[in-house]
């Protein structure tokens, strides 16, 4: 015959424990969201894409200000295209069927940052792109005038045309196949994996720390 005797109040104890599960998967998760946020923006920044595209990456918890069981962490990014591009390497084809411009460095920047395209290089310059077909290799839209000392192509001020020179604007190509710079697949992986151990070590801890 077995005797079985609970001492102390076996409702209150299931409540403790209930309350300190709820605490270790809440700062699991949150834990692990931080990290895979921190793990993500280093992997941007250090694939030379910029503090700015870093930033973009955000984390938020769920519930909010309480803990839960059920404690959920989102980390995603507000430029989900570029880092979604970045992250897979795709083909890029224009959607028009016609051809990729890919801008040199004479070409310059977009005023409004990233790169310029050959209607926004016209009005800005106010020059004429000219088609050059080639052959072998790609063909071009080039530029009759000069470069300053940024390298850039301007306009020549020169009346006579002294210096006028033909200089290339944009690479003309039917798709490019963008270089894969990022696996943001690894990082979240990883932070699933911590996830079960980080509850039993917050969950034994918040025992320990209650009984002491």
């Amino acid at each position: 015959m077995i005797h079985l005797e609970v001492i102390g109040d076996i409702g209150a104890m299931m409540a403790s424990e209930i309350t300190a599960g709820e605490k270790a998967v809440t700062k699991a998760i949150g834990d692990a969201g931080t990290e895979l946020k921190k793990a993500w923006r280093g992997q941007i920044s250090g694939a030379g894409l910029g503090q700015r595209l870093a930033r973009t990456v955000r984390l938020a918890t769920y519930p909010k200000g309480q803990p839960s069981l059920n404690a959920a962490a989102l980390v995603w990014s507000k430029a989900p295209v570029i880092i979604g591009a970045h992250d897979t390497g795709p083909l890029i084809r224009s959607k028009d069927g016609f051809w990729l411009a890919i801008p040199t460095p004479a070409a310059g920047k977009s005023s409004r940052g990233g790169r310029i395209t050959p209607g926004e290089w016209e009005r800005r310059r106010g020059l004429r792109l000219r088609f050059v077909y080639r052959r072998n290799g790609p063909s071009l839209l080039v530029a009759e005038g000069r470069l300053n000392n940024r390298g850039v192509g301007v306009a020549s001020r020169s009346k006579t045309g002294r210096g006028l020179t033909t200089v290339p604007i944009f690479l003309l190509v039917p798709q490019v196949k963008l270089r894969k710079r990022l696996d943001l697949a690894r990082d979240a992986k990883a932070a699933q994996e911590r996830i079960p151990g980080a509850i039993v070590a917050n969950w034994v801890k918040g025992k320990v720390t209650t009984l002491s």
